[in-house]
């Protein structure tokens, strides 16, 4: 059974997606990340972020990893053992349709903006939640960048930071740039 967990929805001339982040989280590297009080963004990502396999993450066009709260609470319903930050993403978001974003929006994320560079495709480190993860959250269209895939967005989102900044648990985040 691999539906999405949430419905699919568009984005409409406009329209404004907003959400709030509920939780900012970084490692020494790996699996999982640690919730902080609050992160420096910065051009390279999260300050004191490390990663685990610097040649696949990281790095300037994947500095930041966005991941939907509401899709790590399907997983858990679902049975898999993950919580905010077992995902690895630097921000865990709530509100804003991750199905509505697109490679090259920008988004304001507390004082920071941040561009959209392209989905995560997920590595084997998931497995530790079980070998079936990744198909529910990633598949050949999305690696395509083909958002009508019913998994566009499960994976999340990594983007690159226009703009360096602060980052709270609670602050807004918001689509201030839509590609065309």
């Amino acid at each position: 059974m691999l539906p999405a967990p949430f419905p699919a929805a568009r984005k409409t001339a406009g329209a404004t997606l907003q959400g709030t982040i509920l939780q900012v989280n970084a490692s020494l590297g790996g699996l999982p990340k640690r919730a902080m009080s609050e992160g420096l963004i910065t051009p390279l990502g999260i300050e004191g972020d490390l990663h685990a396999h610097p040649a696949i993450h990281g790095g300037p066009r994947k500095a930041v990893l966005l991941i939907a709260s509401e899709l790590v609470d399907d997983l858990a319903a679902r049975g898999y053992p993950v919580f905010y930050g077992a995902l690895g993403e630097n921000l865990t978001t709530r509100g804003i349709v991750v199905r509505d974003l697109r490679v090259g929006d920008q988004l304001r994320a507390g004082a920071a903006l941040l561009e959209i560079t392209g989905p995560r495709g997920p590595c084997s480190a998931l497995h530790i939640y079980g070998e079936s993860i990744k198909n529910v959250i990633y598949d050949v269209q999305v690696k395509a960048l083909d958002h009508t895939s019913p998994r566009w967005g499960l994976s999340g989102f990594y983007a690159r930071v226009l703009q360096p900044g602060l980052v709270r648990p609670n602050d807004t985040i918001s689509l201030v740039a839509a590609l065309a």
